[in-house]
Order: structure tokens, then C-alpha cells, then sequence
């Protein structure tokens, strides 16, 4: 007697995709199941990857969850959706503005002073560090701070025709509006002139290069470039980072519902700050720590994980060493890369969900 399509689903809800952790009939890969007159089975499957480890790991295991329903014949259909090219840079659709950029992330705060652009910083190194191609933007137009934490202070970039070049530095390709003006001088800008300028410096000014990751360090807070930056491009994503004390967090949950919103996607929440460490070795939580993990499970939203207030990132942020962080304290380096691949993972099922044109295997 043939197996009935409810018996065959729910022999495919025990095959996992193996990128994303959830069987393949939850994430609507099934696309088709026909049942032939000699018993056999037809299965459509759309793969979120055309990774082609991932395909023959899925091919077997559907093969081996039907044979335990005694289906021996089965016939698959493989299509996949997306692409997933070597190391962690992940393809995105292309966009009508920046198409030689493949995954944008923002990262914003609800408040200043969280450290939203050491992190942005130093994820920026992380995921260059992994192989990745990788672009910093400046988009706190208010308070730059990139300028001394790149080592660039008082450095001007080179233009090519009426396009300015960004800085190549510490391995990465680098722009910031505090290079445009005088070191001391202060960037008084109603709210146009704030959204013009931003919009000047990402599209309009800026020889960006083909980059696999476009970090944007916002300013904080929900206001005009936020709101800029999400009517001008399809974001790939957003990152809010905050500090463990309920006052921080209440306006991070502020940035995550801004977002939201504006029809950004939030690949999660940083905690920075979390603890900190003496010279003994032991942790205080100076500011209570993990309320940016509880914030992220009670908004359904990703962790990325904490970052411990390590005197080396000060230090090393004011001098202008990014690669420092990971060079000279391992513990930081593996707690910067471990947040680095989280974030990758979730840009990943970003792209996967997003469905880009069927491309068939053969």
C-alpha cells in the first residue's frame, strides 16, 4: 500500500537543513510530493543554499527518512534559492542602489554612550579577519569618532573625479564625515542637512568598492538618519547594541521597534559593557549584566552575545590598533569573533528567507 502525502511529510519534518537548524518542511523547502502508480514518490525541494554539500546531505537524508516508511523509489527535484559564496560573505539580492555591496548591516543604539561604535568597529575587523571584503561607514554625523579609532586623524581622502576614495586601513575600506571637516570643528546640522549629508557620503560622494559587508555605525537614538538610511536602502539588517542597565535597555528596545517599523530586519542584540574584569581575574557586574539577553528573548530577536569591558579595547581604540583586540588578548579576539560568525549566521537566514529568484540545479 503507498504512503499517503501526510505520511510522507511527516517523514521530511525529521531532515534538517543543516545551515539553518529547522527541518525542511517547517521552512517551506517542500515545494511538491506526488505519489506515482508503482508506488513511488516525486518530491520537489527548494534548498535555501546551493551549497553543494548541503544538497547531498539533504538528498540522502530524505532518502532515508522515506525508506522508513518503505519508500524505496523516490525521484527529487532540486532547486535552490540564493547563494552562498566561500568563506562567510553571504550573496544578496541585488539592489538598485549599492549593487556592488552584498549585505548592508546598521548598527544602532537607543542611547549614546553603549560603545555602538567600537562594536561596529570591531565587528567590521571580525568579519575581515574571517576573509570577507569589508566597508565601514561614519554615519554618526554628530559625534564621528572613527577618525581616531582608524588611526586617521587629520588625514584626508583621495578623491577620484567628484567621488571620494575611502581610506584603505587596517583592512578595511573606511569613510567618516570627520575627515571632511576640521578635527575640532563642530557639526552643527538641523535635520536636512544631517539626512543630506549622510545621504552625500554613503551614496551620492563615496567610490565604494565591491564589498561583501557594509557596516554603518548610526548615531544613536530614532531619529533623522535612521529613518534616511532605511527609505534609501533594503538594510540586509540591523544590530542594536546596548548596556545590561534597564535604562539603556528601555530605549535599545526603543531602536529595535524603530527598525522594525521601518521594515528593517533586527539580526540581533549586542550587549557591550556586560562585566568587568581586574587584574585578578575576576568579573563584577558593574551594570547588571545580561538584561540585553533577556531584552532579545522577550522581543523574539537573536543574541549576538556580551562583550566584557576589557581595558585593552579602550586602549586600543584610542590609539588606532583595531587588529590589536584580537592580536594581543585572546580572550577579547575570541569573544569579538564569536559575535562576528553569530551575526554572519543571521545575515545568512536573512538572505535565505528572503527568497531571490529560483535558480535550478541540474
Amino acid at each position: 500500500m503507498p504512503p499517503t502525502r501526510e505520511q510522507i511529510t511527516a517523514a521530511l519534518r525529521n531532515v534538517q537543513e543543516p545551515e539553518l537548524y529547522k527541518d525542511i518542511v517547517t521552512l517551506n523547502m517542500v515545494k511538491d510530493i506526488q505519489i506515482t502508480t508503482d508506488g513511488g514518490v516525486r518530491i520537489g525541494i527548494e534548498l535555501t543554499s546551493p551549497n553543494p554539500s548541503v544538497r547531498e546531505g539533504i538528498e540522502r537524508n530524505v532518502k532515508t527518512a522515506l525508506a522508513g516508511i518503505g519508500v524505496s523509489n523516490v525521484q527529487l527535484s532540486l532547486t535552490a534559492r540564493g547563494a552562498t559564496g566561500p568563506g562567510p560573505a553571504t550573496v544578496g539580492p541585488r539592489r538598485d542602489v549599492l549593487p556592488q555591496v552584498k549585505n548592508i548591516v546598521a548598527i544602532g543604539a537607543g542611547k549614546g554612550g553603549v560603545g555602538k561604535s567600537t562594536v561596529a568597529l570591531n565587528l567590521a575587523v571580525a568579519l575581515q579577519r574571517s576573509g570577507a571584503t569589508v566597508g565601514l561607514m561614519d554615519g554618526d554625523i554628530y559625534g564621528p569618532s572613527m577618525p581616531t579609532m582608524l588611526g586617521i586623524k587629520g588625514q584626508a581622502p583621495l578623491q577620484r573625479g567628484n567621488k571620494i576614495v575611502p581610506f584603505h586601513v587596517h583592512g578595511l575600506h573606511a569613510i567618516t564625515i570627520g575627515a571632511l571637516v576640521e578635527p575640532e570643528k563642530p557639526l552643527i546640522f538641523r535635520g536636512p542637512m544631517a539626512q543630506g549629508a549622510f545621504k552625500n557620503l554613503i551614496l551620492d560622494h563615496t567610490d565604494w568598492p565591491d564589498l561583501d559587508y557594509l557596516i554603518i555605525d548610526l548615531p544613536p537614538g530614532t531619529g533623522d538618519i535612521p529613518l534616511t538610511l532605511c527609505q534609501l536602502i533594503p538594510l540586509t539588517g540591523a544590530v542594536v547594541v546596548a548596556t545590561p542597565q534597564q535604562v539603556a535597555l528601555d530605549d535599545a528596545v526603543r531602536a529595535v521597534r524603530m527598525f522594525q517599523q521601518l521594515n528593517a530586519p533586527v539580526l540581533g542584540i549586542i550587549e557591550n559593557m556586560s562585566f568587568f574584569i581586574d587584574d585578578t581575574g575576576r568579573e563584577h557586574d558593574i551594570f547588571g549584566r545580561g538584561g540585553a539577553e533577556r531584552s532579545a528573548s522577550e522581543l523574539g530577536l537573536p543574541y549576538l552575545g556580551a562583550i566584557p569591558m576589557y581595558t585593552d579595547l579602550r586602549v586600543n581604540s584610542d590609539s588606532g590598533k583595531p587588529h590589536a583586540n584580537f592580536e594581543n588578548n585572546v580572550k577579547l579576539g575570541a569573544i569579538l569573533e564569536a559575535i562576528a560568525d553569530r551575526l554572519v549566521k543571521e545575515v545568512n537566514n536573512r538572505n535565505a528567507s528572503a527568497a531571490p529568484p529560483t535558480l535550478t540545479i541540474s
